[in-house]
């Protein structure tokens, strides 16, 4: 029988969802999982996204534009430009889900082979992206001593080949929660210059900035035919299953052959785009502000809680709403299955995403684990205590 491929052989498991079966088992079993492994906010979908949906005016469920339907596409023109990001909706295309905006990003800068430096640990699933398009990520360590930020500029050139195409950055960052400067950006667009760089920027949290403000590659002086931003409402809007993202670029010559590869799989969900229309043209400060508030304060309740766990180290992150957090434990993917399949509470556990899975050096993140704060407070609190007595009973076995 003939092999898989090596592409295929090459993505790893998801460290988020490679649990799920013994989560299930669990489940299965009569316990209860609190889930803090996924960013699955639990927060409502907008009304305005239900009612666009089900008042759709026609019987037929039809194919859309490969770039976006045009109604959203001109509401996506005006979120952007009232977040401070001037950009026309001709260098904007919709994509299926934050996920292929990446997948289509990596496939139109890179040829098979090249490389793309990144900064571990990083959103887990870039790994998979990048084996998809037959590209190499070089990891550049960041530090959580320092918050997660970016290491000085000689470090990061250390990093860069001939075979090097992009720096790629998430601020704020997946799963870490840092929200970097605007001089870590100007730093960014630096190197890229001198080097001949694109540079490839996942902003899907920017709305979830609990101190300071979220910079967009978008606005740094030099970056215009080099930032590629990626995009998704999937947390913005609390709608992960409407599977809708983008890319924007201003550089004519990305957009041209994103567009090519668009209409090779012919439309992003068509449905999805006149709900999501109808958010953007319906949501206010007020929504916004409310929400980052609701996050702020779980930040801050799993930050409470977390300091009560012996051996435990977290910096309180700025954005996105994840912690990692390195736990006193020799081996963090045999402890996230053993709470689920040899530990309960009352009849109940929790489930984590272990650390390693969010790098690419090997060896790395073995004493760690992202959790998402995506709980209400009562159930945030429940599940990491539960955490707490399941660690001690780990170590005390």
């Amino acid at each position: 029988m003939s092999n898989i491929s090596s592409r295929a052989a090459r993505v790893p498991a998801s460290p988020i969802r490679k649990l799920v079966p013994f989560a299930d088992a669990a489940k299965k079993a009569g316990k209860k999982v609190y889930h803090i492994n996924i960013g699955q906010p639990d927060i409502e979908t907008p009304e305005y996204f239900w009612n666009a949906v089900k008042s759709y005016p026609g019987e037929v469920l039809a194919y859309g534009n490969a770039k976006g339907n045009p109604q959203y596409l001109e509401e996506l023109e005006k979120y952007y430009q009232e977040v401070g990001i001037d950009v026309s909706r001709d260098e904007i295309i919709v994509t299926t889900g934050g996920s292929e905006a990446i997948v289509f990003a990596m496939m139109t800068i890179c040829d098979p082979g090249d490389e793309i430096v990144v900064f571990e640990p990083f959103y887990t699933n870039y790994n998979g992206y990048a084996a998809m398009a037959n590209v190499k990520l070089v990891p550049v360590t960041t530090d959580p001593q320092e918050g997660y930020h970016l290491p000085d500029e000689a470090m990061i050139k250390k990093a860069i080949s001939k075979k090097t195409r992009a720096l790629m950055i998430c601020t704020p960052n997946n799963p870490t929660g840092t929200v970097f400067s605007r001089e870590e950006l100007d730093t960014i667009v630096k190197i890229a210059n001198e080097n001949d760089l694109f540079v490839i920027s996942d902003e899907v949290y920017r709305e979830f900035v609990y101190e300071g403000k979220q910079t967009s590659i978008m606005n740094i002086p030099g970056a215009s035919e080099r930032a590629i931003l990626l995009d998704s409402i999937s947390k913005r809007f609390s709608a992960c299953g409407a599977r809708l993202g983008c890319v924007v670029s201003k550089n004519s010559e990305i957009m041209d052959s994103i567009w090519r590869l668009a209409q090779a799989r012919l439309c992003p969900p068509s449905l999805e785009q006149i709900g999501a229309a109808e958010v953007l043209k319906n949501v206010d400060e007020d929504y916004y502000e409310s929400i980052k508030h609701e996050y702020k304060h779980r930040r801050d309740v799993a930050i409470e809680e977390l300091e009560k766990i012996d051996g435990a180290f977290c910096i309180k992150p700025l954005g996105a709403f994840y912690l990692m957090v390195k736990f006193d434990i020799d081996d963090i993917e045999d402890f996230a299955k053993w709470i689920l399949t040899d530990f309960s509470d009352e009849g109940e556990t929790t489930m984590i995403a272990p650390g390693p899975g969010f790098y690419a050096t090997p060896g790395k993140g073995v004493h760690e684990a992202r959790l998402a704060y995506v709980l209400q407070e009562k159930d945030l609190r429940r599940a990491i205590q539960i955490l707490a007595k399941g660690i001690k009973e780990y170590n005390n076995r």
